[in-house]
């Protein structure tokens, strides 16, 4: 994990927003692990205590039961940190579509509040979660920044939104941001159950417990799969990134592409499984392929993926054997 050669003034401040969930408690334990100082803020609307448990004994760790959606708590979780890694978010692009009201005040007014808190608050870097889903109907492959289409979901407009904001606290506030566009993130922690489960957690534990998943299309569709420590990696390279490359967003992946099904025989294989899956309708909303150029994430802010596809689904499987 190259990100623990990493280095931050002493008795550095994290804030991680949607810390108890898939990507903020990975972000937690990361940073404690590196021996700064983590706090931790997250309603538990989709997080997990479950995740976070470990941390709490740790002098290090502080946790926070709030919601984004409230500023006092934005800015009271500001009080005093260096960095604010907002993770903080409902994900779900079908999600979205039933839920639009819901989604514009979580995921653009939440976030709008944390970032005024920090600005307010005198943090030094905002970094925080956007998506591969700002593309849109975009065909070209890879995605590039700059090159966005039309949106197909509420959750993508949310995302959008964001971003435009923290282009703005940037020119007018000088508040550094950083907008992560996250492809497909997987690894451990994430959660496989639920309607709007992740497919690689929600096939695993399917295909571990006996049941036969459900491909939504043909299998066709292809993504660029991120490993979880490659996000990481990210968001602290972001936190040293020059104030030059902020208030822009970046497309953070490991620049792969795999398909679908591809993607649900090798997990059979690697479980020693034969069963066919089922097939179900497209997913509304949804893009068919993804795959992204991560240039601009290299050259601006030192990014350099270590997982690739085939490494993380490996340490994926290992961990949902053991942890289903």
């Amino acid at each position: 994990m190259a990100y623990k050669n990493l280095k931050f003034p002493e008795n550095s401040l994290f804030l991680v927003t949607g810390g108890a969930g898939f990507i903020g408690s990975n972000l937690c334990e990361a940073i404690l692990s590196m021996g700064y100082r983590v706090r931790c803020l997250d309603d538990l609307s989709t997080g997990s205590r479950k995740n976070v448990d470990e941390f709490i004994s740790n002098p290090a760790y502080e946790f926070i039961e709030g919601d984004i959606k409230d500023l006092d708590t934005c800015m009271k979780a500001c009080e005093g940190v260096d960095y604010v890694l907002n993770q903080a978010a409902w994900g779900s692009v079908p999600r979205s579509i039933e839920m639009p009201l819901f989604y514009c005040k979580n995921n653009i007014e939440g976030t709008l509040n944390m970032m005024e808190a920090a600005r307010v608050k005198g943090v030094k870097k905002f970094v925080y979660a956007s998506s591969s889903s700002v593309y849109g109907d975009e065909p070209n492959l890879p995605k590039k920044e700059g090159r966005e289409g039309n949106l197909l979901s509420p959750y993508a407009l949310t995302k959008r939104c964001d971003e435009e904001w923290g282009k703005l606290y940037k020119s007018l506030y000088g508040l550094d941001t950083y907008g992560l566009r996250y492809f497909n993130v997987f690894g451990r922690r994430q959660n496989p159950d639920g309607a709007y489960a992740a497919v690689i957690p929600k096939f695993l534990k399917q295909l571990i417990q006996g049941e036969t998943p459900t491909i939504n299309g043909d299998g066709k569709q292809s993504r660029d799969f991120t490993y979880i420590d490659n996000v990481i990696e990210a968001n602290l390279k972001a936190c040293l990134a020059s104030g030059d490359a902020a208030g822009q967003a970046y497309n953070i992946a490991y620049g792969g592409r795999e398909y679908l099904i591809d993607i649900y025989y090798g997990l059979t294989q690697a479980l020693g499984i034969e069963r066919e899956p089922l097939f179900g309708p497209d997913r509304k909303g949804d893009i068919k392929h993804s795959n992204a150029d991560i240039s601009k994430a290299k050259e601006l802010l030192g990014y350099d993926p270590e997982y690739s596809f085939a490494d993380g689904i490996k340490l994926a499987i290992e961990w949902y054997k053991n942890n289903l």
